[in-house]
């Protein structure tokens, strides 16, 4: 399959970029291309015009300080996979990245690109959940925070207005000696979950004093489980307080499709729940 007919444009700067996107009709951004590439191919979409951001200055950093990760939309998602600053301050982040693609495509997949793309299942979407992620928009009008809580309108669907650009992202950082973990289930190593789940927490005196967690693949966007969280801080980590969360995990909305059923979503929620818990608290220094 070939790609429809579009023009080309190739800016330098995040200005020249926001103004082509809000001037010209129906316009699409190029990132690494990983999912838009084929969808071209496939022509499930059609712009006329292309713009490719791989050449636009500013847009690909990894900056973490004074309790935050800021990382540019077009920062490679092998980038971050590979960042010892990361690996130290958010290792989920690193494990999450394992299951994305392959080596081939995180070399050209950016974290930015996987955000708006938004498939229910991504892990980088989870992630950005799982930290209270800000991403931050820029447009002809200006620039804009979005919080993670208001960025998934629907299936696939971002809430990104027209003419707009994702720039960047922040996740909030957690203390030093947290433990964390992320377990998914997909058909194969490489593509999208069925279900993922990922967890972060503290520990203090044997008991858990904070507690993260997210589940994604059962709708159209990842799903902090706040009730779970909260039957979590105060407890003592162990069979009763992981078996609670997962019930919990297992209680979420799923939606079926032509290969995995609702029930079977849930069935995963629940045990990848228990399998998160154990490891996260392992990681912190607990009984896991």
């Amino acid at each position: 399959m070939k790609p429809p007919p579009f023009a080309y444009h190739d800016p330098t700067t995040i200005e020249e970029a926001a103004d082509l996107i809000g001037r010209l009709d129906n316009a699409m951004p190029l990132a690494g291309g990983q999912s838009l590439m084929p969808m071209l191919n496939f022509r499930v979409v059609a712009p006329d015009h292309l713009i490719d951001l791989n050449r636009v200055a500013g847009l690909s950093y990894i900056d973490i300080k004074d309790g935050s990760g800021r990382f540019g939309a077009m920062t490679r998602q092998r980038d971050i996979e590979f960042s010892s600053e990361v690996a130290k301050t958010f290792p989920v982040l690193r494990d999450a990245l394992k299951h994305v693609g392959h080596r081939q495509t995180r070399n050209r997949g950016t974290i930015g690109g996987s955000l708006c793309h938004l498939d229910p299942s991504a892990e980088l979407v989870n992630m950005a959940a799982l930290h209270d992620g800000v991403l931050e928009a820029a447009s002809r009008r200006g620039r804009r925070e979005i919080r993670i809580a208001d960025w998934v309108r629907g299936i696939m669907t971002n809430a990104l207005e027209p003419g707009e650009l994702l720039t960047g992202v922040m996740l909030k950082a957690w203390p030093v000696g947290h433990g964390s973990a992320f377990e998914e289930f997909a058909r194969r190593h490489g593509d999208f979950a069925i279900t993922a789940v990922s967890c972060l927490l503290t520990l203090e005196r044997g008991t858990i004093n904070r507690a993260a967690l997210c589940v994604s693949g059962m709708g159209p966007a990842p799903v902090r489980v706040v009730e779970a969280e909260r039957l979590l801080v105060g407890a003592k980590p162990g069979h009763d307080a992981f078996r609670a969360a997962a019930v919990v995990a297992q209680a979420l909305d799923a939606m079926s499709d032509a290969y995995v059923t609702a029930a079977y979503r849930k069935h995963l929620a629940r045990v990848l729940t228990y399998r998160a818990l154990q490891r996260a608290v392992a990681r912190a220094g607990g009984q896991g």
